[in-house]
Order: C-alpha cells, then structure tokens, then sequence
C-alpha cells in the first residue's frame, strides 16, 4: 500500500512539473571603463569602471505555464546587477521621492528592480502585475540607437529628471513603476499593438494634496509591419503642485524603419510639469543603426529644450553619439561609444554632464563629453 502511495505521488510530481512548461535562468553582464569630462574652470573628469554601456546588467528569472485552452500564467523576476561591485540596485516603492530604497555603498542587497510580475495571456492578449518598464518609456527606448544605455543613450529620456520635469528629479516613473496593473494586446492583429497600465502610488485618501502622488495612466499603440515600426507613447503622473513640481504630462512618437544598408529611427515629443509657471519641452532625436561587417555603427542626435508658459527659456540640452558594437558571438560583444554634450541656460555650476563628470561651481552653459569601451555577454 506505502509503495502504492508513493507511486502515486511521484505521478502527481511528474504531471505537476510537466505542466510547468518552462522555467529559464538568464542575465547579462555588461563591464566597461567610462571617461566623463566637463567645460570650464574647476569642472572635474572622472575616469571610472562601470557597468550597462550597451545592455543593462541584470540576473532573471521567469516561467510559464500551460493552462490549457490557450491560456498561460507567467511570471518574470528581474533584478539590475552592477557587476564592477558586484551590487544590486536599488528600486522605488511607490513612484514618489518617499519611496526611493537606494541605500549606502556596499549594503544594497539584490531586488528585481528592473522588473517582477506575474501574467495570465490568451488568444485575448495579457493581463500583468507588479513592477515593470512603463510605455511611456518603452517608446523611447525602442527607437533610440543606443538603447537607452551608456553615455550614448539620447537625452530625452534623462534630462527630463536633471531639468526638474518629475518630481524632485525623480527618474523611477519615467522609466519603471511599482504596484502597476496592464494589458497587452495579443500578437495577432495584422501589425497593429497596444499597451495600457495604471500604477498607484498606494497613498491614504485623507484629503492631502499629495493623496494622489504617485499615480498614472499610460499607453502606447503602434503599428509594426516588415522593415516598418511606428508607435505613440502617451503618460500623465500626478503629483501635487508646487512652484517647482506638478503633474507630469507626456506624448513623443516614434518610428524607424530598416532599408537593410542601414536602419533609421527618429522621435519627437511634448513633456510638461504642471507647475507655476509651467516648464514646457519639446525632445527629439534622429538615428542610425548601420551594419558593418559582423558589427554595427550607432549614431544619433537628440535634443531637450525647455520654455516657460510664462515667458522665457528654460534649460536646454544637446548631444551628438557614435559608437560601435563588435559581435565576437551572438552572446558576446565588444563595444566603444563617444559622446557630446552642449548645455544651455543652466544655472552657474548646473548642467547635463557624461561619465560623472562635474561642472566647475561659476561655469555657465557648460559642456560634457564621455567614453566607454566594454564588453557584454549574454547567458
């Protein structure tokens, strides 16, 4: 009877992991030395070994099961590694300064900061929860040569945090939300796709003018057929308004398309801080991806410049990329990229900077320039 049993149980283990159809380990690990350099008298260089120049150093999980009639639940565990100190890196709970976990050098444990959710997805498309990139976001990121990494990565995406256009200078919203709710459209619609989320920022509804901080709502949609792609992001993050913070309101539209010699992309947008006065942008940036051999060239040139609906210039930045990806294997490459940066109405000792540089204290309009020479593996 005992050995009845236990043959029983190890059909039930066996039918329990046959449902589980799949369940992978991967990651990257991206090392590079990173020179930044800054304008001016008393400006600082630094010259520093760091980590995601090409690709963003990460150890992830997921899985999948087959639920049957063309259901799946899923779940995708992702967590930002520095592998030049061997850190984890630090993650937001709430989309707010408040919830900002980053803790002193050296004690930062791992967290799946990049992302952690768990999925149901039919023939009707995806529902997921938990942390993840958000679209807004997502569609810069897709259209920009470098991939949003390295002091390449296109200043549209991170000047809007050095600018004062979230809250405090917080980035974690423009790029990842915690506590988010999605839907994804299935792959089937002929080109056409979508992507809408809600996050929370989790606060007491006690009337607070900051009862609502934290919270947005999202989408992208896009069509993507062959060598074409084109999709329009659009975001709004509420946040209390202040003489220097407000809501968060965003749109950019991008595209590329790939004539096989060479891949082009481009991005524009509108981003606006609801303040008194509001700061108004205008991003864009133009692109290339340009094979060569068993590499790739990555040139582009973006621009962030701000105005005050109230009359006159805000700050504004610049910047001119090239680099180069050698593939020594699918999972392994070789990378160098080089970077301009022009910085204008800035306050003195203020600016956009490249690999950690800093801006003499009396500068003005500074400008930064920056060097990585890597490698990435895949695993």
């Amino acid at each position: 009877m005992k050995k009845t049993l236990f043959a029983l149980s190890l059909v039930a283990v066996a039918a329990s992991a046959s449902a589980q159809s799949s369940v992978t380990l991967f990651g990257v690990v991206d090392v590079g030395m990173t020179r930044g350099t800054a304008s001016g008298t008393g400006s600082a260089s630094k010259t520093a070994l760091t980590s995601s120049n090409l690709n963003g150093s990460r150890l992830a999980f997921r899985g999948t099961e087959d639920l049957g009639g063309g259901m799946a639940a899923s779940f995708w565990l992702e967590a930002g590694i520095s592998p030049d100190t061997g850190q984890g890196s630090a993650t937001n709970t709430n989309n707010q300064n408040s919830g900002s976990t980053a803790a002193p050098a050296g004690t930062q444990g791992l967290t799946f900061n990049r992302r952690s959710t768990v999925s149901l997805s039919g023939n009707w498309g995806e529902v997921r929860l938990g942390r993840d990139y958000t679209p807004q976001f997502w569609n810069i990121s897709t259209f920009d040569p470098f991939n949003n990494n390295g002091v390449g990565a296109t200043v549209t995406i991170f000047a809007p945090a050095l600018i004062g256009m979230a809250q405090g200078g917080l980035v974690g919203p423009l790029v990842r939300a915690s506590n988010s709710i999605a839907y994804l459209t299935p792959p089937t619609l002929g080109g056409f796709y979508g992507w809408g989320q809600y996050f929370l920022g989790e606060n007491l509804k006690n009337g607070a003018a900051t009862q609502n901080d934290g919270n947005s709502l999202q989408a992208r949609v896009g069509y993507a057929k062959g060598p074409f792609d084109v999709a329009l992001g659009i975001a709004r993050i509420t946040y209390a308004q202040t003489a220097t913070t407000g809501d968060y309101r965003s749109w950019n539209l991008g595209g590329s398309y790939d004539f096989g010699p060479a891949k082009l992309l481009a991005l524009y947008g509108r981003d606006a801080r609801e303040s008194a006065p509001e700061l108004v942008a205008r991003p864009w940036m133009i692109g290339t991806i340009v094979p060569v051999g068993v590499g790739e060239v990555h040139a582009q040139y973006s621009s962030y410049k701000t105005k005050f609906t109230g009359g006159g210039n805000g700050p504004s930045v610049t910047q001119f990329a090239l680099g180069y990806q050698h593939n020594l294997s699918k999972r392994t490459a070789l990378y160098v990229n080089a970077t301009h940066v022009k910085n204008t109405n800035f306050a003195p000792g203020a600016g956009y900077t490249l690999g950690g540089s800093a801006i003499g204290a009396g500068v003005t309009d500074p400008s930064s320039t920056g060097f990585d020479l890597g490698i990435r593996h895949f695993f």
